[in-house]
């Protein structure tokens, strides 16, 4: 039996735009389509935390595929990146979306955002920036919350590097353990607190097993 959602989905179909997938989606779907469950699943993650929030900053947004989870439980959502082409591609989508993002090419290393937002996250960003650069990066994002708000950094862990595939590895400098991540952004935030994630599980247990962490950070 069909439920009510699906019913109303099936009358509607007509009524929704065509909607594409991003530069770096569309690549992903075609190399490894599985991929993008666990993409998928660390924005849901991030949305669940911010849930409620008035104005969040995505840092590095890459296409912005996944960005539409979180705009879902926040009011507003910014999103930025150092790469020109992926911002024309996700302005060039987002047209007469119904979960629009406000989308800004920005160097986080350059300096904090001219905006102060409720809430910050980054994912998949941290492990490519050097580690000369990355308390930079960290304090820069830091400056472009308002106090007492909330950071969540998610990257690959340290362990899960051994099962990448040779591209991946070339990308990624600064991978780290959870503890080791949990240090850094301690000299940053008043507290911190570290999540470990399997595929799409998102848990609380021993980090050196986990092949993504989170450091959830409080301003």
């Amino acid at each position: 039996m069909t439920d009510t959602y699906d019913c109303q989905i099936h009358s509607q179909l007509s009524d929704f735009p065509e909607t594409k997938l991003g530069l770096l989606s569309n690549a992903t779907w075609n190399l490894d389509p599985k991929r993008l469950v666990f993409l998928l699943s660390r924005y849901k993650f991030v949305a669940k935390m911010l849930n409620g929030s008035k104005n969040v900053l995505e840092v590095g947004c890459g296409d912005a595929f996944g960005s539409r989870i979180v705009r879902q439980d926040v009011d507003c959502l910014t999103v930025l990146d150092i790469e020109p082409g992926l911002i024309r591609d996700i302005n060039a989508r987002e047209v007469g979306e119904s979960w629009s993002v406000s989308a800004m090419q920005h160097d986080m290393l350059s300096g904090s955002v001219n905006q102060s937002f409720d809430a910050a996250y980054s994912l998949d960003v941290l492990e490519h920036i050097s580690a000369e650069d990355e308390d930079a990066f960290l304090e820069n994002i830091r400056h472009s919350v308002k106090e007492r708000g909330v950071v969540i950094v998610g990257m690959p862990s340290l362990e899960s590097q051994k099962y990448a595939s040779k591209l991946s590895k070339e990308g990624h400098i600064n991978c780290k353990s959870g503890s080791v991540l949990k240090s850094l952004c301690e000299k940053h935030f008043g507290n911190v607190f570290l999540f470990s994630m399997n595929d799409e599980v998102v848990h609380t247990g021993f980090s050196p097993m986990a092949h993504y962490i989170f450091a959830l950070c409080i301003k």
